[in-house]
């Protein structure tokens, strides 16, 4: 009986996953035509004709509207009716199973008659999911746009998941689909599911810092659990992350962070999991209506509720008021009896976890670097180690020569500390637009009381000679107050060509006396997002400023003769925005100057705030020289704030503002 119930088990899970993407189609019988047909009936006029349908309900765009039954005849004038609403691109999408399920159709189509037809529009399907992707990665329900929730990054219904499965057999050629991509297609198709992986791996949810699992959407902005329908609540979801564990167990040659987000959720499955009851569908002997209740049953497989808080995993239910409920009778019999509040996907990501950690999950013996001055990192696994923090690692404390670390391009979602005792690093990227290092930490996430912003950041750089070039440092919070990128607090430290991407204080340059420049580099934030006490640099940057507010937030201690200095620097900032300050004082005696830089017109002319401080106007050192460009108005400028003469200014070269010990900026 054991192993008949281990059978029956096994073959409910696969016959759940094949419909998954399906399971709000009413009428299965599109579902079936599409899945279940023998090879040859493809080839056959009934097809064809079916076919001509599925051709007709695409729109311009290339994507299909949902809850459609192509194999139903249609009249002269629905197909007329079709027609007109091809360029109108509405309703396509990709929730419940829709495009995903009629790519595989024309495929099969395509196969058995080598009609051309067949083949442009599945490649315009592709197409369409390529295009309807967003730059982070995800995908919202409806594209084009639909107002609403429909613009979330969409789990629901397993709905990114299906795109993925689409694009990961193309890439890999499993044969699955008859149709050949272009060689520039096929990396379209890689680049998109890749950052989709990426998508899937930011959004996992963290509670207490802990990550846990996925919700049926997340905001597209601030990947946060976020509310579709007034009854789907942000919550983690227990059936969606079933299976977006299920496309991670899928990879071959899973990253550490890929690995992490598995061993993750499988933790939280296991610790959610409700045992002892079942759910029973019966019929209510007063109403004649159908009923939906939790019952006993201790020999029930485990099942997962839909929803589950954020905060402790409780789960919970609601009608389309939104009011949340403990248990599914408290609720009204329409979203009772019509909606799955339970779940036993999970179970078989548990089954088959054991020989995925069996074979990827095994620990490594930790890797020796075969030159330990001069490592490379790579995500494919051909350099000596696939994480910068790994390299980091295996660097040699208070080196003799420079530690070189070369970082091939990748998306490298991790903090990365450089230690104190890690001393002359140099971090090489490939490219700056190819070697990305991110991470999402942000002040109230971190929740370590009044000084959690100085653990948010994405690259933290506590050894003196720190050299980093060619790369990109993102903090990808979102606007949610402060989160830095890179935080330095060291000396003698150099960046070149290097991106920083955040919004509130995305770069912190921390350390009394400490001296840092950066050259030719791009920083972008919205409110003090360059801050802190160092003496820096700053040489042919550009500046861009992503909100009306305050570019600079220096905190220059008494005894320092310079703070900040923009020399031949570009200030740019988004269309919008209109309003921005040079700076305004962190500390009373905040020192920041500009030097011969472009300013665009969302320079305010006052140019400077004192952050109510009037003990700052005295103190302070706010200052231009021979700037230029619509937001230079020195003559506007608050009468506290300073214009150099040419005498002045003379003393504002590399070497006076970067002396030190030792001439370390000579040969920059």
């Amino acid at each position: 009986m054991k192993i008949l119930k281990q059978i029956t088990l096994a073959l409910i899970f696969v016959l759940t996953f094949e419909a998954l993407a399906f399971s709000q189609v009413h009428d299965p019988s599109w579902r079936r035509i599409i899945y279940q047909s023998e090879d040859n009936w493809f080839a056959t006029e009934e097809a064809k004709t079916i076919a001509e349908n599925v051709l007709l309900y695409q729109r311009a765009i290339g994507g299909w509207p949902k809850n459609t039954q192509m194999q139903n005849p249609l009249s002269s004038r629905e197909k007329a009716q079709l027609k007109s609403l091809k360029n109108s691109n509405i309703e396509a999408t990709t929730d419940n199973g829709a495009t995903t399920q009629e790519l595989y159709f024309l495929s099969k189509m395509y196969q058995a008659t080598a009609n051309e037809n067949y083949k442009q529009a599945f490649l315009k399907g592709v197409d369409y999911l390529l295009e309807a992707q967003y730059d982070n990665g995800g995908w919202p329900q409806f594209y084009p746009l639909k107002k609403g929730y429909y613009t979330h990054i969409t789990y629901n219904d397993n709905s990114m998941v299906n795109i993925l499965k689409v694009l990961q057999d193309l890439k890999d050629n499993t044969g699955k689909y008859a149709i050949q991509l272009p060689k520039e297609k096929f990396e379209e198709v890689e680049k998109a599911f890749n950052m989709g992986i990426e998508c899937i791996l930011k959004t996992q949810y963290k509670q207490n810092g802990v990550l846990t699992v996925w919700c049926a959407q997340h905001d597209e902005k601030t990947l946060q659990p976020a509310k579709a329908r007034s009854y789907e609540l942000p919550s983690l979801s227990g059936a969606e992350s079933a299976n977006i564990v299920l496309l991670l167990m899928s990879l071959k040659n899973p990253s550490p962070e890929v690995i992490n987000a598995i061993d993750s959720a499988v933790a939280w499955f296991e610790k959610t999991k409700i045992e002892g009851v079942k759910i029973k569908r019966e019929i209510d002997k007063e109403t004649g209506k159908r009923n939906t209740v939790v019952v006993p049953d201790e020999n029930g497989y485990p099942l997962w509720a839909r929803f589950s808080e954020l905060d402790d995993n409780t789960p919970f239910f609601s009608d389309r008021d939104g009011i949340k409920k403990a248990h599914l009778a408290d609720i009204g019999e329409e979203r009772r009896n019509g909606y799955a509040w339970y779940s036993t996907d999970p179970n078989l990501v548990l089954k088959r976890y054991p020989e995925w950690k069996a074979k990827y999950n095994t620990p490594k013996k930790k890797q020796e670097p075969k030159d330990p001055y001069n490592m490379v990192v790579a995500k494919d696994g051909t350099g000596d180690f696939t994480t910068i923090q790994e390299a980091m690692y295996a660097a040699k404390s208070f080196p003799y020569e420079r530690v070189v670390i070369n970082v091939k391009n990748g998306v490298y979602n991790e903090k990365v500390y450089i230690y104190s005792w890690n001393t002359h690093v140099s971090l090489i990227g490939e490219s700056k637009e190819g070697t990305i290092i991110t991470f999402d930490d942000y002040f109230k996430k971190i929740d370590l009381g009044r000084n959690s912003t100085f653990h948010t950041s994405t690259l933290l750089v506590e050894g003196d000679d720190f050299i980093a070039k060619n790369l990109t440092v993102k903090n990808t919070a979102g606007a949610v107050g402060q989160a830095i990128a890179l935080s330095v607090n060291a000396n003698r430290c150099y960046f070149e060509n290097c991106a920083f991407i955040g919004n509130q204080d995305t770069v912190y340059t921390a350390g009394e006396g400490f001296k840092q420049y950066f050259k030719n580099c791009y920083i972008e934030g919205t409110t003090d997002f360059i801050f802190g006490e160092a003496t820096v640099l700053f040489e042919n940057c550009q500046i861009h400023n992503k909100s009306n507010s305050y570019i600079t937030a220096a905190s220059t201690p008494q005894s320092q003769e310079y703070g900040y200095v923009f020399k031949n620097c570009n200030l740019t900032a988004d269309k919008n925005v209109t309003d921005v300050y040079l700076g305004r004082p962190w500390r009373f005696y905040a020192k920041t100057v500009y030097i011969e830089c472009q300013m665009g017109k969302h320079i305010k002319p006052e140019g400077w705030h004192n952050w109510k401080k009037a003990e700052a106007e005295k103190f302070s050192f706010y200052a231009e020289y021979n700037c230029f460009g619509e937001g230079y108005k020195p003559e506007s400028r608050v009468p506290w704030s300073h214009q150099l003469k040419k005498s002045q200014a003379k003393k504002y070269t590399k070497e006076n503002i970067l002396k030190s010990t030792t001439k370390w900026y000579q040969n920059l």
